[in-house]
């Protein structure tokens, strides 16, 4: 029989709980459920991240990061704008699709009072991540906009994505986002 490896461990801990938050937020993180789930010992969790702001502010980190990285892929993809924004409405499409799951730092946004310092500053940097990657594909479309006009456009976008998202979550609907974001498109919000 293999023993699991103390990398092994803790990404069974993060998958378990980036899980559990995507589904039930951030005061969900129970590290004696976590263990459970992962077969060890609720003090072996502590091992791994001496707290719950320590495994929240790992689980946005790397939830940021990875999330960079695919968008980084789809600006080197394509030059059209309209495909790069198809392909990022589609990613918050698929964590509903997902057993109704919510974007990661999203739900974390909506629990802001309840996070440590640490998952905070790590939500964040997601929320500035997507923008500036959103105005680098306003820019495409409109390579003589203002930077602020970017950056509010982008922010628009970020905003409606997300809460098109909490919306169709809340009422279990995924056709809510659907046609959320196809309004979104009609009124011009999202190009």
């Amino acid at each position: 029989m293999m023993t699991k490896t103390k990398t092994d461990v803790r990404e069974a801990l993060m998958t378990a709980a980036k899980a559990t938050v995507q589904a039930h937020g951030y005061n969900a993180l129970s590290f004696r459920e976590l263990a459970k789930e992962v077969g060890i010992k609720s003090a072996s969790v502590h091992y791994h991240f001496p707290t719950k702001g320590d495994l929240g502010a790992a689980l946005a980190h790397r939830y940021t990061e990875e999330g960079a990285a695919s968008l980084a892929e789809l600006l080197a993809t394509s030059n059209d704008a309209t495909w790069c924004l198809d392909k990022y409405i589609a990613i918050f499409r698929s964590a509903l699709a997902n057993d109704n799951r919510m974007c990661l730092c999203g739900i974390m946004s909506a629990e802001l009072d309840d996070l440590p310092n640490e998952v905070r500053i790590e939500v964040d940097k997601f929320a500035e991540m997507n923008v500036g990657w959103l105005m680098k594909v306003l820019s495409r479309g409109t390579p003589s906009a203002d930077e602020q006009d970017l950056q509010d456009r982008a922010m628009a976008i970020f905003a409606a994505i997300e809460g098109a998202q909490l919306v169709a979550r809340g009422c279990q609907d995924i056709g809510i986002y659907d046609r959320t974001i196809r309004a979104y498109r009609k009124t011009g919000l999202v190009p």
